[in-house]
């Protein structure tokens, strides 16, 4: 599935906001395991304004200032790099004041690289009012692990509407459960229809009060941070995979007159990123972890460059050793059993 939307690639990747030492590196980066194509999730420190009395379970008393939380995402349809999904939570008597009136949160779309890594920096730095009154979380989906699911046969395939719902769902256990963060309402920008995504979370999480709404990010300020956060992990993501797919192409052919070609924002529609897949196409193995091999834009670049093919042994195959197992010698007998045992299935056929 492929994301047409519209996305402003002028500022992509040279806008970024900057620190003496380089770009913002937000701590939801965890540069292992995202060059290891692995998923992840990272929760930030409980704020300090949220630290009173969690929900007592036995009288169901909440805390004076129940929290609000929203959840957004950002590269849902890029064919390069993760999808991040993001949680934001914070105490209800500051959801507009902080968020709206003092930072101006808003759709992280319509916020420019630069502004984004600010309000990101600034939600990271001890003694600023949003680290100390806000938390959040995110989940990051590998391009590796999306395609994975997808890809997979028949009735297992793991669509990505369902890799997006079990995202929302492991974040808002992960800060109520886990954490035991006082949240009373949730904001969710949807995934489809808005009443059916929100009807599936309401059974999940009766006790809390969910909306689910098309543009939740230019509606409700903690999802318009959600967006934020999710937005400028993604981006950053991208741009140390695609710096260190540089350095190791460098490593192997170096040519101090060579510029790096950028993959642009990692969408279908960006022209950099279709010229990146084309020029950077290995034969047999595509690309790496950085690509979704489920999208259609891979595996048309696959058939029309003419990637080699592997052919697997289907189960015509397999049952030739059943033919040799059934012509074994008595001397094999003990060998055939374990064989059978190894191979599991069809026991009266191969050994009946």
């Amino acid at each position: 599935m492929e994301d047409s939307t519209a996305q402003d690639f002028s500022k992509f990747p040279e806008e970024v906001s900057t620190t003496a030492t380089g770009p913002f590196i937000p701590p939801s980066i965890d540069v292992t395991k995202l060059l290891a194509g692995q998923s992840y999730a990272h929760y930030s420190p409980c704020p300090p304004a949220t630290t009173t009395p969690p929900i007592n379970q036995s009288t169901m008393e909440s805390s004076p200032n129940p929290l609000v939380l929203g959840v957004d995402e950002a590269g849902r349809g890029p064919v390069l790099g993760p999808m991040v999904y993001s949680a934001f939570y914070l105490p209800h008597n500051l959801h507009r004041t902080l968020l709206a009136r003092d930072y101006r949160f808003d759709d992280s779309k319509v916020l420019t690289p630069g502004v984004r890594a600010n309000l990101m920096r600034s939600l990271c730095s001890p003694g600023n009012s949003l680290f100390e009154s806000c938390g959040w979380a995110v989940k990051l989906l590998s391009a590796r692990d999306i395609s994975s699911g997808m890809m997979r046969s028949g009735v297992g395939a793991y669509n990505l509407n369902a890799q997006a719902m079990d995202a929302t769902i492991e974040l808002i256990r992960g800060i109520i459960d886990d954490r035991c963060m006082d949240v009373r309402e949730v904001y969710i920008d949807t995934i489809g229809n808005p009443t059916t995504y929100q009807q599936k979370l309401e059974k999940i999480f009766p006790s809390l009060r969910i909306t689910v709404a098309k543009k939740a990010d230019s509606l409700y300020p903690c999802v318009s941070a959600a967006s934020v956060a999710a937005k400028v992990t993604r981006d950053i993501a991208l741009e140390l995979c695609h710096q260190v797919l540089y350095n190791n192409s460098q490593a192997e052919n170096p040519s101090p007159t060579t510029i790096p070609h950028s993959w642009g924002s990692g969408y279908p529609s960006d022209s950099k990123c279709v010229n990146w897949l084309r020029n950077n196409m290995d034969p047999i193995f595509g690309w790496g972890n950085e690509c979704r091999f489920s999208w259609g834009t891979a595996k048309e670049l696959l058939e029309l460059k003419g990637g080699s093919r592997v052919d697997w042994p289907g189960e015509e195959e397999n049952m030739q050793l059943s033919d040799f197992l059934l012509t074994s010698t008595s001397v094999a007998a003990k060998t055939n059993h374990e064989l059978q045992e190894w191979y599991g299935s069809r026991r009266a056929e191969v050994l009946s």
